[in-house]
């Protein structure tokens, strides 16, 4: 176990998706626990940063795609500028594992199962998440065992450590598609390829369950998607609302965070939802590496359907209603 001085700089490096990202976010507050002083910088993507801006336990925001436009030296040199005491790889590269030993920045933790982290890193952690029964969150905490955690907590107990809040305040225009005396279910039924889909033709079943006079049912949705989904939203009963394609994600945020429940299968959508404190539910087959074990959403008012198949199909329109019949508005 190393220890950091009492003011630290560390850096988070997680250079992916939304959901992924989410997931990685208690380790702010770990690492807040463990050095109070301590100054957290996150290094990600251009389309995550508007999910981290809502997190109050980071101090500085580094955007992946401005860095890699600069020369090496120049990367190099900005690396420098920033005094940074650790680098935390939760998502392995290359190139940066590189960048931070040419930057000599003193800590460089990464994992055991890179061959370059054995030439760039100066603390190697071992960890498999491809065969770990751990769940995603778990899995990131486990990086911060050298500097100090002893454990890794239970879920009930990262639970209490999602508490995010949008950065937008709501247009006037967004927020008139939600409807004050009824339960704001939004259906995203699209994963951007990042994981298994729910069928349309058991979401429209779904919204065929659902009471129009308690539920105001908007379909969320990419501009990309949105295309995809037009001659099915079109067939939807008429009370139904799409919103697809209308929002860039500092919207998308805040509208989660103002509608009171979201349905998804595993994709960022839902763990933005569930971070948010909103009723959640998602739908996961029983598969590896993409099963509820390791991708459950973990928010406090969170839950999930699993198949006990590698399909979605064997969790009926039936089976979801039963879960949400009873939703109340936080």
């Amino acid at each position: 176990m190393l220890k950091l001085g009492i003011k630290q700089h560390i850096l988070i490096s997680r250079i992916d998706a939304i959901g992924d990202i989410v997931l990685t976010l208690p380790m702010c507050r770990y690492i807040k626990v463990l050095y109070p002083d301590a100054s957290i910088s996150f290094l990600a993507k251009t389309y995550t940063l508007p999910v981290l801006k809502c997190s109050n336990e980071i101090d500085c925001l580094f955007n992946f795609d401005d860095l890699v436009k600069l020369s090496d030296d120049e990367q190099i040199a900005f690396f420098k500028s920033k005094n940074i005491d650790a680098i935390i790889h939760v998502f392995p590269n290359k190139h940066l594992a590189l960048l931070a030993k040419k930057a000599k920045i003193p800590l460089r933790i990464g994992t055991r199962n890179r061959l370059y982290h054995w030439l760039t890193c100066n603390i190697l952690v071992k960890l498999s998440r491809k065969n770990s029964t751990l769940h995603e969150a778990q899995l990131n905490l486990c990086l911060l065992r050298p500097l100090g955690l002893k454990t890794v907590p239970e879920l009930l107990e990262i639970k209490q450590h999602f508490d995010l809040k949008p950065t937008v305040t709501l247009s006037p225009s967004l927020n008139c598609l939600l409807i004050k005396n009824k339960f704001n279910l939004l259906i995203h039924p699209k994963s951007n390829g990042s994981g298994a889909e729910w069928s349309l033709d058991s979401y429209e079943k779904l919204i065929q369950l659902l009471p129009p006079e308690k539920f105001n049912i908007i379909i969320t949705g990419s501009e990309k998607e949105k295309q995809f989904l037009k001659d099915w939203i079109n067939a939807l009963p008429a009370h139904v609302i799409d919103a697809t394609g209308l929002m860039n994600l500092d919207e998308f945020i805040a509208f989660i965070y103002q509608a009171d429940g979201l349905i998804a299968a595993g994709t960022g959508p839902l763990h933005l939802a569930s971070a948010l404190g909103i009723n959640t539910l998602g739908l996961f087959p029983s598969v590896r590496p993409i099963h509820p074990g390791r991708w459950a959403p973990l928010g406090k008012r969170s839950e999930y359907l699993e198949s006990g198949t590698d399909i979605l199909e064997t969790i009926t329109a039936f089976d979801v209603y039963e879960r949400i019949k009873n939703w109340h508005k936080p």
